[in-house]
């Protein structure tokens, strides 16, 4: 199943991005017909310039009856497959686009203070740095209605648990329902990407700013 309107979006992007100094470990795309669904998944390598963040993930999320809404919305779009079908999907959805971002921390950073003799941080330390930046975030992205949480992994005995992943994740949504053309979809999402990514340059700095107050302590 192919989208021409979520497909020209990923080419701007990528587009975008590669004019940019941004360090993109992964660009891949996803489709899933059995679930009418596809996305597009990006992540950034921050190893060279982050001490406690690993990468950072951005996962974009479609389907085809957003797809179909948008189609019927944008003009010059009457050649669009999805709308040639003769069994047409009809849908009353917006067509918002989801946006997950996840922030990839390093459960090995070289900081003694935070971690145990394997080099992964305890869960007692940790706790308490992921509890301050969680608020610290909050108040950041005060304005987005958005939803925040941690994925953590542990490992170990009873005695000395550590974690093996800590992923913050921040999930967006956006509605492309007052657009009327392809181009400004594009410039719709290439702004979405540009808000994103300075809000995650923030968010990076803050917690770096919160670890190495911990560390310090």
């Amino acid at each position: 199943m192919t989208y021409p309107i979520f497909n020209s979006v990923i080419n701007r992007i990528e587009s975008d991005l590669n004019n940019r100094d941004v360090s993109i470990s992964a660009f891949r795309t996803w489709n899933e017909d059995r679930i009418n669904a596809t996305g597009l998944e990006i992540e950034i390598d921050l190893s060279q310039s982050s001490d406690f963040i690993k990468a950072l993930s951005i996962n974009l999320d479609w389907d085809r009856f957003r797809e179909t809404v948008l189609a019927k919305q944008l003009d010059g779009m009457e050649e669009h497959p999805f709308l040639q079908e003769q069994n047409m999907v009809s849908t009353s959805i917006s067509p918002d686009i989801d946006i997950e971002i996840t922030w990839l921390f390093d459960e090995k950073a070289s900081h003694p203070e935070l971690a145990t003799q394997n080099g992964h941080h305890k869960v007692e330390v940790a706790s308490l740095w992921m509890e301050e930046i969680n608020n610290k975030i909050n108040e950041l992205l005060a304005d987005d209605d958005i939803i925040t949480r941690w994925h953590v992994e542990v490992e170990g005995t009873q005695n000395e648990r550590y974690l093996t992943a800590v992923n913050l994740i921040s999930y967006f949504q956006y509605t492309l329902i007052d657009l009327n053309s392809l181009n400004e979809v594009h410039q719709f999402v290439l702004k979405i990407m540009q808000e994103l990514l300075v809000k995650s340059n923030r968010v990076i700095k803050l917690a770096e700013q919160t670890l190495q107050s911990q560390a310090a302590a």
